[in-house]
């Protein structure tokens, strides 16, 4: 199921993410920061283990996790969340809940894209990933 997702992406666009951090509480500078950065996203499985690295040059992150079995996670913005990872309809679905809030990450794959949609509240934000050579 999570096959589709393994690769190297790069990010290429994104709108609404500076609202997106905003709303999660980031500080100004850090959004500037944030807003400047085109991250790179690494998928990779091992047997039902799955492990997301974001590599930037301003700060790399590492999350391992299995499908569908909660897991304690501390987000690139020092957030520590609850988190389970399932796959849905072939879209990769990351919830985040933390001091009674919730966020989902929503991961899908079209060929050599893959989107990523970031849903807060009524917020939504999209980045749009190309895979690498």
């Amino acid at each position: 199921m999570a096959e589709a997702f393994v690769g190297t992406w790069n990010l290429k666009s994104s709108e609404n993410f500076d609202e997106y951090m905003k709303l999660l509480g980031v500080g100004f500078a850090t959004r500037k920061v944030g807003n400047l950065t085109k991250p790179t996203t690494i998928i990779s499985l091992d047997g039902d283990k799955v492990t997301i690295k974001t590599q930037s040059t301003i700060k790399n992150t590492e999350l391992s996790f299995k499908l569908g079995e909660e897991f304690d996670e501390t987000t690139a913005d020092n957030r520590n969340v609850k988190s389970v990872v399932t796959v849905e309809d072939g879209k990769m679905v990351h919830v985040q809940r933390w001091d009674g809030k919730e966020t989902t990450l929503v991961r899908q794959v079209d060929g050599d894209a893959l989107t990523l949609t970031l849903t807060l509240d009524d917020l939504v934000c999209k980045r749009c990933y190309e895979r690498a050579e």
